[in-house]
């Protein structure tokens, strides 16, 4: 169960009204890099690790993108609440606003409606840790191009500088998390009754094949 703080994990004051922006943020809300599938995909991952620190860096990860959604899509509110029909049909808004209005619907910057296929998950840590630094690469690059895209608005740059080096944070959490399972899965491996077990497989300690230290 988890304990909600009615606040944002960073402030949000954008002053200027800009529908342009907007368009292309949204992407961060429901896209395939975007912090929805971020937050399910962690969440879902947990489960398959195969300890204890390697889960609860996937649940803090993935509790931390459900605030970084909530960010993003305050953002998109803050852009688009003031503005009228012909700034939003300017800035290429219209299809969106013909569907939703001005709430706030999980989807890329080019209209593709949010779908579970952007949530990676194998069922196996080392897969998903790997698709999880990946991810945050992703992520990282996708903040960037949306800060070089806002340059002229600095109230929104401020809080994509701060998402951005969040993404880096977790890429740095995510390596720790990867060598610990490396490291767990190349423990020595244990023998008993003239046999080698690896991975739950028995062979003779004679087997040149086991490939075990003696």
């Amino acid at each position: 169960m988890w304990t909600y703080n009615k606040m944002l994990q960073y402030p949000i004051n954008i002053k200027t009204t800009d529908p342009r922006l907007a368009k292309v943020i949204i992407s961060q809300y429901g896209g395939p890099d975007g912090e929805l599938a971020a937050s399910l995909r962690y969440l879902s991952q947990r489960f398959g690790m195969p300890d204890e620190n390697a889960k609860a860096i996937l649940n803090d990860i993935g509790t931390e993108e459900l605030a970084h959604l909530e960010m993003v899509g305050t953002i998109v509110h803050q852009l688009t609440k003031n503005a009228s029909i012909e700034e939003i049909d300017k800035s290429g808004l219209a299809p969106y606003y013909t569907d939703h209005g001005l709430g706030i619907y999980p989807a890329s910057a080019s209209g593709v409606p949010f779908t579970a296929a952007y949530i990676a998950v194998k069922g196996d840590p080392v897969a998903d840790l790997q698709e999880d630094l990946a991810a945050e690469q992703k992520a990282r690059a996708t903040y960037e191009k949306l800060i070089d895209l806002c340059r002229d608005n600095a109230d929104v740059v401020d809080v994509l500088r701060y998402l951005r080096q969040r993404e880096v944070v977790h890429f740095q959490r995510f390596g720790e998390a990867l060598n610990r399972v490396h490291d767990r899965l190349a423990e020595k491996r244990h023998y008993m009754n003239g046999m080698c077990t690896n991975n739950n497989i028995q062979m003779p300690l004679s087997n040149n094949d086991c490939g075990c230290e003696n």
